[in-house]
């Protein structure tokens, strides 16, 4: 039972990486005309997701300390997996959001975004970026190790 609740949890995190991150942020951005607007959705589902994913690194956590996870295959392996998606969360979201919120609370205050802040936020966006993809990424190994383990 355990095991099924495990590979559960890690489904619909991984899952709700990709469909929040690669498909409805960038339908939203495709869609809306008003830039501005999709930002403030995107940004609200992706604070959503950063929530869902500290939640559901926490419960994979306790899930696999429990004794029955104790004899799992490779069960350290699994646990860094997690550390690691999770440290992309907090790195990604909680660590480099709040500047870009400030760009975009700056840029709101002056009147539009300047050359400076314009490539301030690029540049925070393309790092938060690129450590979203890391988490990405590392969710596969975690979703097929789960489901490989204990068969």
């Amino acid at each position: 039972m355990q095991r099924r609740l495990r590979l559960l949890i890690a489904t619909l995190w991984i899952g709700s990486l990709w469909t929040i991150g690669y498909v409805v942020a960038p339908t939203l951005f495709a869609t809306l005309a008003d830039r501005a607007l999709a930002g403030t959705i995107a940004g609200s589902l992706f604070r959503v997701e950063a929530w869902l994913s500290l939640g559901c690194a926490a419960a994979l956590l306790l899930l696999c300390m429990t004794p029955e996870a104790r004899t799992l295959p490779k069960r350290l392996v699994i646990v860094r997996l997690i550390l690691g998606i999770m440290a992309c969360t907090l790195i990604g979201y909680f660590g480099l959001q709040p500047f870009m919120a400030a760009i975009r609370a700056a840029a709101v205050t002056g009147g539009g975004m300047s050359a400076p802040l314009k490539l301030n936020f690029a540049l925070l966006h393309g790092v938060a970026s690129v450590f979203y993809l890391i988490q990405s990424l590392l969710g596969v190994p975690l979703v097929l190790r789960l489901r490989w383990d204990g068969q």
